[in-house]
Order: structure tokens, then C-alpha cells, then sequence
């Protein structure tokens, strides 16, 4: 329940290329909220890439970096964060996340997904044959995940303009319904 939660941040979870960076910063800037993507803190720690991360010390190392991220998060406040698609698989960060933020996943098909990603080279779980086979498997795997968010907004035909409107007003609706 939304309204028993000391909502002060909107933590932004989604399969890659839904958004979630472009959106999160659109957001912080029209809430004067800081914004803060827990991919770049991971690599900004580690002094490379995720995709030299997860090829010289797997992806069992930089989900623990990204579980050390999130926990320290609980301290933040007025922060919009985009964290990356495969953080929500991890129960603990969920709960963690949902103590201090309005959870709101960002959704769009494997189509589209690889319509926006086909170009870019780091996105290191990509690196297969059929990416799209891969979009699709790891999207079913974490649906289930996705789905415990308070809100679901589908990315699919919205501007990233509308997207972040549809953000605000989330966030402002369940702000207004703790403090009523």
C-alpha cells in the first residue's frame, strides 16, 4: 500500500531501452530532483564499463555492486533513480527501494526494445546470435518482477515528454494520498 510509505524519491525500474534514463532525467529537472542512473555509480565505482564488469568478474560481482548501490539509496531524498533492467530480480532491492521511493516500471515489447537498442555496444547481455531471442527470454524472466511496481507505464507510443507527465503525476497522486 502506497499510502503507509514515506515516499520521498521515484525509483524508476524497466527493461533496457525503456526509458528509464531519458524519462528519469526529464523528471529530476522538472521536480528539481536530483537524478541518479545506479549503472553509472557502478561504473563510476569500478572504474570501467559494465560490460568489462561483467566480462572479468561476471554478473554475480555486479549485481553485489549494484545491491551496495541500493542500500545506500534509502538515505537519499528528492532523487528520481534509474536503475538498471536486471535490479528488480533481486527481492532485497525491491523492498529496499519500495521503503523510500514510488516504484514505477517503465514497459515496452522486445520489438521495440530492440528498435531502440540494435545500435548501441554496451549493453553486454545482448552479445548473442539472436539479441532479440535474448530481449524476449530475459523480459518474460523478469516480468514478474517488473509487475510488483506501483505503477506500469508502457513506453510504447509515448513521447519521452508524456512519459515523465505520466511519472509526475504518479508521484504527485501518491504524495498527495500519504499526506491527506
Amino acid at each position: 500500500m502506497i499510502g503507509a510509505r514515506h515516499i520521498q524519491n521515484i525509483a524508476l525500474i524497466g527493461f533496457m531501452g525503456t526509458g528509464k534514463s531519458s524519462v528519469g532525467q526529464l523528471v529530476a529537472g522538472q521536480l528539481h530532483f536530483a537524478f541518479l542512473d545506479t549503472d553509472h555509480v557502478i561504473e563510476t565505482r569500478a572504474g570501467k564499463p559494465i560490460s568489462d564488469i561483467f566480462a572479468q568478474d561476471g554478473e554475480p560481482a555486479f549485481r553485489e555492486l549494484e545491491r551496495t548501490v541500493v542500500t545506500e539509496l534509502a538515505s537519499r531524498k528528492r532523487t528520481v533513480i534509474a536503475t538498471g533492467g536486471g535490479l528488480p530480480v533481486n527481492e532485497a532491492n525491491l523492498a529496499s527501494l519500495r521503503t523510500h521511493a514510488l516504484l514505477i516500471c517503465l514497459w515496452a515489447s522486445p520489438e521495440k526494445i530492440w528498435e531502440r537498442v540494435r545500435g548501441q555496444t554496451h549493453r553486454p547481455l545482448l552479445n548473442e546470435a539472436d539479441p532479440l531471442a535474448k530481449i524476449r527470454s530475459l523480459l518474460a524472466a523478469r516480468e514478474p518482477f517488473y509487475r510488483q511496481a506501483d505503477v506500469l507505464l508502457n513506453t510504447e507510443v509515448r513521447s519521452v515528454k508524456e512519459v515523465a507527465q505520466q511519472v509526475i503525476h504518479q508521484f504527485q497522486a501518491a504524495r498527495g494520498k500519504r499526506n491527506a
